[in-house]
């Protein structure tokens, strides 16, 4: 069984942008931001040095808490993350799993995470 890929979407917008256009989109469907991450920044702190790269992670704790509770794999995956980042010809992209990888890897039924997909085409969009 062949392991998916995140799915990966090209964005017109910078790294911090993209992070930004994301996190309004989820907090206006009222979505909780649990924790941004600015981890090019955090690998500098270190001495590293990385591209540009962010990582929203969030959820909805009435939606999901029942899911989790019917699902407890689902733990493993929620909160819902998503990166955004910069590849080394200086393009940006946002990276997230499928609502179908979700959907399949925890054996849920109906599509709970689709309209998800959505918000994140207009964050690059």
């Amino acid at each position: 069984m062949a392991i998916p890929e995140p799915k990966t979407i090209p964005s017109r917008y910078s790294v911090r942008e993209t992070i930004d256009r994301l996190e309004n989109l989820l907090k206006s469907k009222g979505m909780k931001i649990f924790a941004r991450f600015d981890q090019a920044a955090e690998a500098q702190a270190v001495g590293l040095s990385m591209r540009p790269t962010e990582l929203l992670m969030f959820g909805d704790p009435k939606t999901g808490t029942p899911l989790m509770n019917e699902y407890p794999s689902l733990s493993i995956d929620l909160p819902l993350k998503a990166a955004a980042w910069e590849s080394a010809d200086g393009k940006v992209y946002l990276s997230y799993n499928s609502a179908d990888f979700l959907i399949e890897r925890h054996q849920l039924k109906g599509e709970p995470f689709k309209p998800l997909e959505a918000l994140f085409a207009r964050a690059v969009e």
